[in-house]
């Protein structure tokens, strides 16, 4: 008993100074074996000055920290600046059986995927993404992301997107009608005339979408595919712009 506690103090007190470091250590030192950068020709060993989330300055070899300061030994990597993706569906991710999970899984079962996805984004050097449309999920992703309950790229999200119903963002297309009753609605994105798709656009900016998505024709992945044919009239579209 004696020995799991002293295990336990010294397990708590190295935590915490980790994390103490962690907090005073401001400046953070990359020693890059190899440096993309934002302009110009890739450079070979360089340091990378980071004071707080911002770059400092970019120097030649291999720059030892100042006390206080953190080191990452990346003399085997490539750094390079971070890659955005524009359209990104956080909450899913295709296989067989993308179309029956929307009838089986809850938005906790989402939540746990998504986040999941996100880290997995962020590691393979995506820091910013778009995610165009989902059920809702993405807005308390991204939330979480910003808080640091979770680990991610910087999300910009469209919540859910605005369709009309049976359209390319109505899930329900395509399943028995009396799986949904009520029907989904302006609250869930699905608009039909100008004030249902004024109000399904102030019901994405209430909950904190950043922008907001429309599916203006059919589109891959869904039963309305078809591309060529408009599904929302002229003044809905102005309404919703």
């Amino acid at each position: 008993m004696y020995l799991s506690r002293f295990l336990l103090h010294a397990l708590l007190v190295s935590f915490f100074i980790t994390i103490t470091a962690s907090a005073i250590a401001q400046t953070t030192y990359l020693h890059c074996g190899r440096l993309i950068p934002i302009s110009g020709e890739p450079q070979s060993t360089v340091t990378l000055v980071i004071d707080g989330n911002k770059i400092a300055r970019i120097e030649k070899g291999y720059v030892q920290p100042p006390k206080g300061a953190a080191l990452i030994d990346l003399k085997d990597k490539t750094v390079l600046p971070g890659l955005i993706d524009c359209h990104v569906h956080l909450e899913s991710e295709q296989s067989k059986s993308s179309y029956t999970e929307r009838f089986t899984l809850n938005d906790a079962d989402i939540a746990f995927r998504a986040a999941v996805y996100a880290r997995r984004t962020l590691e393979a050097g995506f820091t910013t993404v778009r995610d165009l449309g989902g059920r809702g999920v993405n807005i308390m992703l991204r939330n979480a992301i910003n808080q640091g309950w979770a680990t991610g790229p910087r999300i910009l999200t469209a919540g859910h997107v605005i369709s009309i119903t049976g359209g390319h963002g109505d899930a329900t297309t395509g399943a028995r009608w009396d799986l949904f009753d009520p029907p989904l609605g302006a609250e869930d994105g699905i608009a039909d005339g100008p004030d249902a798709c004024r109000t399904a656009v102030r019901n994405q900016v209430k909950r904190g979408a950043d922008l907001i998505k429309v599916t203006a024709t059919g589109g891959v992945l869904s039963l309305a595919r078809d591309g060529r044919l408009p599904h929302y009239a002229e003044d809905e579209l102005e309404t919703i712009v």
